[in-house]
């Protein structure tokens, strides 16, 4: 929680203390609120509010240091609904225009008073600019970093693609589990027959799926052998063609 107290002031509507919290939103003193809307019970206007937008701030008042009471955008808007002062749109209009936009643009309201010199106002302006270019910087920089690793996944699938080899589906496990996807032959060829690419029941188990053999992903492979007593029998094999190891790869590490 950012504690530190800004004032907000309106020759109309008089001073609101803001703060801002942890996740950068705006909170309102709820006594000042209560005031400038002419709401003379704070604890009956506490209990219709939100607790999940109630704050307790330790605020610098002039008995010392209190913890008072601060509420959120949401919890603001349901007091001014609560008030019957003819001017508490005027005053919500006020908020939305004008204090809401500069916490929004700034990470937090530059509040100025009367008796403050022009180097007091730049010096909280700098020190607001400085946390906003911090944060930009670590956004930035988090967002290179996620394209650094997702660049270097489709280029490996692109690698892939460029391969004119197909392979068995363990070997494909192999890859994937190689390159941060770990996952088994059996646990694959699961995955496979869930997913509706492979028949699961008879002599469809394990065959691919005629549509995704029309796509390209997979290829037959059949092969004749004959057996001690001499009869010949004819076997299948499912291959994953370089098509359809870049589909899996893309499917298992560039977009997990």
């Amino acid at each position: 929680m950012n504690n530190q107290i800004q004032i907000f002031s309106n020759p109309k509507f008089g001073e609101i203390r803001t703060a801002i919290s942890d996740s950068k939103e705006a909170l309102f003193c709820l006594a000042d609120v209560c005031k400038e809307l002419e709401i003379s019970n704070v604890g009956n206007v506490k209990q219709r509010l939100s607790e999940k937008g109630i704050r307790n701030v330790d605020t610098l008042t002039k008995g010392g240091l209190q913890g008072m009471t601060f509420i959120n955008e949401a919890n603001l808007y349901k007091c001014i609904f609560q008030s019957r002062k003819p001017d508490a749109e005027r005053f919500q209009d006020w908020v939305c225009e004008e204090v809401l936009p500069a916490i929004r643009k700034t990470g937090g309201y530059i509040a100025a008073k009367a008796d403050d010199t022009p180097e007091m106002i730049m010096a909280r302006a700098v020190l607001v600019a400085n946390d906003t270019i911090e944060r930009q910087k670590k956004k930035i920089q988090e967002q290179a970093e996620c394209i650094a690793r997702n660049s270097s996944k489709v280029a490996f699938a692109d690698a892939v693609l460029a391969s004119k080899t197909s392979c068995l589906i363990g070997e494909l496990a192999k890859i994937l589990t190689q390159n941060g996807y770990v996952i088994g032959q059996n646990r694959l060829f699961d995955w496979l027959r869930e997913n509706g690419y492979l028949g699961i029941h008879g002599e469809r188990r394990n065959i691919p799926n005629q549509k995704y053999v029309e796509q390209g992903l997979f290829e037959l492979k059949k092969s004749t052998h004959s057996d001690k007593d001499g009869v010949m029998h004819t076997s299948i094999t499912t291959k994953v063609t370089p098509k359809g190891q870049s589909y899996f790869i893309n499917k298992f590490l560039v977009t997990k």
